[in-house]
């Protein structure tokens, strides 16, 4: 049988019969991708007919969600896996994501049948994993397979509740011609996955390996086809990790949880506030604390600024876990309307942690960091900064305020820095003072620990 080429943009999947520079359905350059497909039979129905049911015949469970016990994945997951539920787990390499697919069997395999297909591992490998992690569920079952047709064919023997896949890169289809990883593969297996997965009532964990530039590889359409998307973030050598909700069809799409690489497998840390500003410095300026709320939950999180006059021509500007465009606009306010000389300083913004935020609400806080450094003066250790900040110089109101003010209080925080229409809205919280500000101005005179 002849032989067909085409072309599949890896980004968003549009298929051409010739190979263009840009797509013109996503715009992106050099994505296309060539496939070799050819016609094939008829693909076997390897489900039972499906029936439309009117809504109000539908019958569900209350139990229909699989608490994992691990407390940050079900607060990332909504409460906990979904029966029927496909769920996409993408990160960089060796940030640990089969560890947590591995410690998530052990949580579940008390209650539930599961079965673990490797594409990347054998047998012997993950039973070393396993023993490292001290896995020791009965009900868990292994199989180092790379064809999808057969484990497809071994769940429907064994029947498990939830079914892992590492890695969805790894699978491959025989009714797909293309190679193990190309955009067809990718798509197909994960088009049967979720078939699967409806069809049984079976919680399906598929991994996705991610490109350089920090997404899923393979098509956009594979994250559109999945329930729910998270992100396992954090940098390779540090301990803590980040698992963040990107798309979530059963809860937020804004919470995240944190756990902690130990030599035993990944632990959760249930304070993440208190582990943020962990050896934090005294009596150093650069160095202010401010809350952001992920999710439903607020994290205390420390910003450090550094100035020092630039050796050269234009002066540098960095920000790391900071949008690096607001920095830039938040220098601008302290030069133009505070007076500060920043044309000939280089200006550091980080923080602490790893933790990214790209809530205007930390501002304030942003802007006295890079101020205390550069007029060298200490902000009071136990003083919480926050605000949104204007153009004009003025501060703005922010959402959650007393949520946020409760967290301080937690940690031992005395003085809270915010918006004054925010005062407020503050009611019921003692031994803690609570300072308004209108504008930038007076957010630094208040910060001062004099």
């Amino acid at each position: 049988m002849a032989e067909k080429i085409k072309y599949v943009c890896s980004e968003c999947g549009y298929e051409t019969v010739k190979w263009l520079g840009k797509c013109p359905a996503c715009l992106n350059w050099n994505t296309f991708e060539e496939e070799v497909t050819q016609k094939v039979g008829k693909v076997k129905q390897t489900f039972l007919k499906s029936e439309a049911k009117p809504l109000s015949e539908i019958e569900t469970s209350k139990d229909i969600r699989i608490v994992t016990k691990l407390k940050e994945l079900d607060r990332v997951l909504g409460g906990g896996l979904v029966a029927g539920e496909l769920v996409l787990v993408g990160g960089d390499p060796g940030i640990g994501k089969s560890t947590l697919l591995l410690q998530i069997c052990e949580a579940l395999g008390k209650d539930n049948k599961i079965l673990y297909a490797s594409g990347e591992e054998s047998l012997s490998q993950i039973k070393i994993r396993a023993d490292r992690l001290k896995i020791k569920t009965p009900n868990l079952l292994i199989l180092a397979e790379t064809s999808l047709d057969k484990v497809l064919e071994t769940a429907k023997d064994e029947t498990p509740n939830i079914l892992i896949v590492d890695s969805i890169q790894t699978m491959f289809c025989e009714e797909a011609t293309s190679t193990p990883g190309s955009v067809t593969q990718i798509r197909e297996a994960t088009h049967q996955l979720m078939r699967y997965a409806k069809h049984t009532n079976t919680a399906v964990l598929i991994v996705g390996h991610v490109t350089k530039d920090g997404n899923i590889a393979g098509p956009k359409i594979l994250e559109h086809m999945v329930d729910c998307v998270l992100y396992f973030e954090g940098e390779r050598h540090q301990s803590y990790r980040i698992l963040r909700t990107i798309k979530n069809r059963f809860g937020s799409t804004n919470e995240i949880g944190v756990f902690e690489m130990t030599d035993v497998g990944l632990c959760e840390v249930l304070n993440p506030s208190q582990m943020m500003i962990n050896g934090r410095p005294e009596n150093a300026s650069g160095s202010v604390i401010t809350c952001t709320i992920e999710g439903t939950r607020p994290m205390l999180a420390e910003i450090q600024a550094l100035s020092s006059p630039s050796g050269f021509g234009n002066a540098r500007r960095m920000a790391t876990g900071l949008d690096f465009n607001r920095a830039i606009m938040l220098v601008a306010i302290l030069e133009k309307k505070l007076g500060f000389n920043m044309q000939s300083q280089d200006i550091y913004l980080n923080i602490a942690g790893g933790l990214k935020i790209n809530e205007p609400s930390t501002d304030l806080a942003a802007i006295i960091a890079i101020a205390s450094n550069y007029k060298n003066y200490v902000v009071d250790y136990k003083t919480l900064i926050l605000g949104e900040v204007g153009l004009t110089g003025e501060v703005r109101s922010i959402t959650y305020p007393e949520k946020r003010v409760n967290e301080a209080k937690k940690l031992g925080f005395n003085k809270v820095i915010l918006p004054s229409d925010n005062v407020k809205s503050i009611k019921n919280i003692d031994d803690i003072e609570i300072i308004g500000v209108k504008t930038v101005a007076q957010a630094i005179k208040f910060s001062k620990n004099e």
